[in-house]
């Protein structure tokens, strides 16, 4: 009986640790946005857009862009308007690898266009985000932090 609770103990703590490694479907964590206000009438190109970071990971290494062949997505999702954009991701196959990992910055300017009401002077944005590799399998949602929009 000992032995059974022991090798039952030890099954747990290996399934436990599991999470941490990588996954076919991509993870994916929120790590920031910068900055957090951004008033209307922003330009492209302006430091005042906000930007977000994500960390992902992924076991095949397949996301990006390959042209002719295969893409993947970000896909961002405004609460406050309950509006989905999508966007393709650059080519970085010459450094996906197996096991891959590394941050994904957001500049959410296109997402921001239309996003406000007439009123109150400020909305609050948040975002749920995701992504999806080459083989469609999706990543787990984030949720951002929100991000406040300034209405003169």
């Amino acid at each position: 009986m000992r032995n059974t609770i022991i090798i039952f103990i030890i099954s747990l703590l290996a399934v436990s640790c599991s999470k941490d490694k990588y996954t076919t479907a991509p993870q994916i964590k929120f790590v920031s946005v910068s900055p957090n206000r951004v008033p209307s009438g922003v330009t492209l190109g302006s430091p005042e857009i906000p930007i977000i970071t994500l960390s992902v990971t992924d076991s095949e290494g397949d996301l990006g862009f390959k042209t002719g062949k295969d893409t993947s997505y970000v896909y961002i999702k405004n609460l406050l308007i309950n509006r989905i954009d999508s966007f393709v991701m650059p080519d970085i196959q010459s450094v996906t690898t197996k096991n891959f990992q590394a941050e994904i910055r957001i500049n959410v300017f296109d997402v921001l266009r239309g996003s406000t009401r007439p009123r109150p002077k400020v909305d609050t944005l948040v975002y749920e985000i995701y992504i999806a590799d080459f083989a469609k399998n999706k990543s787990n949602k984030v949720t951002t932090a929100p991000i406040y929009y300034v209405v003169p």
